[in-house]
């Protein structure tokens, strides 16, 4: 496993402008054979984490495979259950446990296929060992919200994951692509847009505030 930026508090992330093959030259120097190592992408909602983390895992092919902290979703009946079903997305709203120990299987376990699960966007649910991860697969691509977060079982996460790169967007940019988004999977413009507003705003901003614990904050260049 490769050491976690020494004095994070002291020593603030690097800031850089990348363009894909740029940070695809980063993501193959991480690669080692007979080794595995695990490259986290976070950013606050509509940042363009699983856009990058898709090409990223294109282009390496069979050097790389994708999970996702989306796959850890509640499903809606337990978020019913919980009275959280209108902040779905919210820390509180994962199985953060659940997320970890994946990682951390993923690390341990190396010479076998690990499974892992999805999330279904049309469904608004997670699918189980929807995803194969090939045995002695090098380099584990993974992205989501709370990688860098310390509360609770999210604090298991961070130490996992050889490095973590903070995707960085224009804030402008980023709300336009998540109402957006939000419109193409069912919800009507108004209801989109609060939606950004009371539910994914708070989000965005603890996510802004844990950006100290990355490695590297990236500024996409498209």
């Amino acid at each position: 496993m490769m050491p976690l930026r020494p004095n994070p508090q002291l020593t603030p992330p690097e800031t850089v402008q990348a363009t894909l093959a740029e940070l695809l030259v980063r993501a193959r120097a991480m690669i080692v054979p007979g080794e595995r190592r695990i490259l986290g992408i976070v950013g606050a909602p509509g940042a363009g984490k699983s856009t990058l983390c898709t090409a990223l895992a294109e282009a390496l092919g069979d050097a790389a495979a994708l999970v996702g902290m989306d796959g850890f979703h509640l499903a809606n009946a337990e978020l019913e259950r919980l009275g959280r079903r209108d902040r779905k997305g919210a820390p509180d709203t994962f199985d953060a446990g659940g997320y970890a120990a994946l990682l951390e299987r993923l690390r341990a376990e190396k010479d076998q296929t690990v499974y892992a699960p999805t999330f279904d966007r049309h469904l608004e649910e997670s699918i189980g060992s929807a995803i194969a991860v090939p045995a002695g697969t090098p380099l584990i691509l993974t992205e989501g919200n709370y990688l860098l977060l310390e509360d609770g079982e999210w604090d298991r996460v961070r130490p996992a994951l050889d490095a973590v790169w903070f995707l960085d967007l224009p804030e402008t940019v980023r709300l336009s692509r998540l109402v957006a988004r939000h419109v193409a999977f069912g919800k009507a413009s108004d209801e989109a847009a609060s939606w950004v507003d009371s539910v994914d705003g708070p989000n965005a901003a603890l996510i802004h505030s844990t950006r100290a614990r990355a490695d590297l904050i990236v500024q996409f260049v498209e």
